[in-house]
């Protein structure tokens, strides 16, 4: 196992199961919600949203995942996250910089990791696009690297998430291309720093073979040494639920769930949607956090921490 320090080793136990397992609710989407419902131009919109959604789910999860411009401090002020649910806050501006085959990330403007520490984050998300091919993979390399020095620097938890995309943007990336990338990903980024992986499903959605699935989500295991929790990519819940079980059984340790369980409730007025959110999200994300708890593999597996009773004196140096 891994040594890791304290500070991280808290962040890790803040967003987990007692088991170690993760059931990241994600709800840090910004511009796809805005395109979705034109009621969320407006900042009051989405953060009333967000904010229903976190308050009647997040108590079924182990952790919230949220965005610092509308939802973060907002969840935080009006209690809608409860006191055993840790907060991971997203760092990176929303979509991307440069071509859509040579893509580039930046910070969002005026937020830090510092901040995210200094606010109460248990944790901080990293989303990238990468390609191992692409001319600004190095880049990209060298930007996830100066974040995850940061997070060292704050002792707090990194969660990285690479997506891929293609380098031809007359096609989508076919499903054994997208478990190249997927799997290199892990491989070349997971190294320079990183505590999870929060992975794409490794294969295109039409793929119907579980036993390829299995053999696919195990390349990731095999690829890191760190835990990684599986996203769901707005796919149906039905088949996130199937990619869940098989993910995990193949080594993931969770996963970070939010379109496949709210996504019916983006178009919604206020009182349809806290129906919803009570009567279907509510009973979906707790049986999928009732089958990470079963199934995961508990980040306790890879982390280990000793530390001497003279550890304070050197902290921070």
């Amino acid at each position: 196992m891994k040594p890791i320090t304290i500070g991280k080793l808290r962040g890790l136990q803040q967003i987990s199961s007692q088991r170690g397992t993760f059931t990241a609710l994600a709800l840090d989407h910004r511009q796809n919600l805005r395109k979705a419902n034109p009621a969320f131009v407006s900042n009051e919109e989405l953060s009333r949203f967000k904010t229903d959604v976190t308050a009647i789910l997040a108590s079924r999860s182990t952790a919230v995942l949220l965005d610092p411009e509308v939802s973060a401090a907002q969840a935080i002020a009006q209690r809608a996250i409860p006191n055993n649910v840790g907060l991971v806050v997203a760092v990176e501006s929303t979509g991307y910089a440069g071509d859509a085959t040579a893509r580039q990330a930046q910070i969002i403007p005026g937020w830090s990791v510092e901040k995210a520490k200094r606010m109460g984050a248990s944790a901080i998300k990293l989303l990238v696009y990468y390609h191992p091919d692409s001319p600004t993979a190095s880049e990209i390399e060298a930007f996830t690297k100066n974040i995850a020095d940061e997070c060292a620097k704050h002792d707090l938890v990194l969660m990285l998430e690479p997506l891929s995309y293609s380098l031809d943007e007359s096609k989508k990336l076919s499903s054994e291309e997208k478990r190249y990338v997927v799997v290199e990903s892990a491989k070349r980024l997971t190294p320079l720093g990183a505590d999870i992986l929060k992975a794409e499903f490794p294969l295109d959605v039409t793929e119907s073979d579980q036993t390829l699935w299995k053999e696919a989500c195990e390349e990731i295991s095999a690829a890191t040494d760190i835990p990684w929790i599986l996203l769901s990519a707005a796919v149906e819940f039905e088949t996130f639920l199937q990619q869940v079980i098989v993910a995990c059984n193949a080594g993931a340790s969770g996963i970070a769930v939010g379109r496949a369980v709210w996504k019916e409730a983006v178009m919604m007025g206020s009182n349809e949607r806290i129906k919803f959110l009570r009567n279907v999200a509510r009973p979906r994300i707790s049986r999928l956090t009732s089958l990470c708890h079963a199934l995961a593999k508990p980040y306790t597996d890879f982390y280990t921490a000793d530390p001497s009773f003279d550890w304070y004196k050197n902290y921070g140096e």
